[in-house]
């Protein structure tokens, strides 16, 4: 098998393990990856995580021509704008997760840091989320705000739609998107309750002792 259809097969059986476990539904959601050429391979428009077919993934070239497959997301500036500004970025996770979107409707969230430090593993694999307002699906001004973020969050929110992660890999995209669902989780079940968070010193250990990218 070549690394192109090794490529291939796992975003199609990392998308469909997310949909089986109801992280994104119907057809929405999307998913993008960097072939070795310096390509793109993205899922097609109006497709379900649960049944992507490898072979009629959308293939651009590394000048960001379509060369082969079916039309893209209509998401496409929102993956452009994290590759074009985050070099590290070698996928991009873009899911409609319950948890996460219900945290986007809080009126008290930090913009800034969308996510409270619960735990470890969503600071580790996330770094401080940027909470982005609300736009038309499909709207190219999404990727102008990811834009402006000038390459210095690896994930952002987009309120009362979802949560887009870019990753080194397809599989680190996949967990850390996944961390940010699971924290928002957390959130929204301990809303409420007052939770122990970690402390600010605690977190500034972790951001010192994994290198993680943080606002100091």
């Amino acid at each position: 098998m070549t690394e192109d259809a090794r490529l291939r097969e796992l975003i199609c059986i990392l998308a469909k393990s997310m949909f089986d476990r109801g992280l994104t539904g119907g057809s929405t959601g999307n998913i993008s990856a960097r072939t070795l050429d310096g390509g793109l391979l993205v899922s097609p428009t109006g497709t379900s995580f649960g049944c992507l077919d490898p072979g009629r993934l959308s293939h651009f070239d590394a000048q960001g021509l379509l060369i082969d497959g079916d039309k893209p997301t209509k998401e496409m500036p929102l993956h452009s704008a994290f590759y074009d500004t985050r070099s590290s970025a070698g996928a991009v996770v873009h899911l409609h997760s319950c948890h996460s979107v219900a945290l986007s409707m809080m009126p008290d969230v930090d913009e800034d840091n969308f996510l409270p430090p619960l735990t470890p593993y969503g600071i580790m694999k996330l770094g401080q989320v940027k909470l982005l307002p609300f736009f038309m699906p499909g709207d190219p001004a999404m990727g102008d705000a990811v834009r402006g973020l000038a390459g210095k969050r690896s994930a952002v929110m987009l309120a009362n739609h979802g949560p887009v992660v870019a990753g080194k890999d397809i599989e680190a995209a996949c967990n850390a998107i996944e961390e940010l669902e699971d924290t928002a989780r957390l959130a929204m079940m301990t809303r409420g309750l007052s939770p122990r968070a970690l402390s600010q010193i605690q977190v500034q250990a972790i951001v010192n002792k994994f290198g993680v990218e943080w606002d100091r």
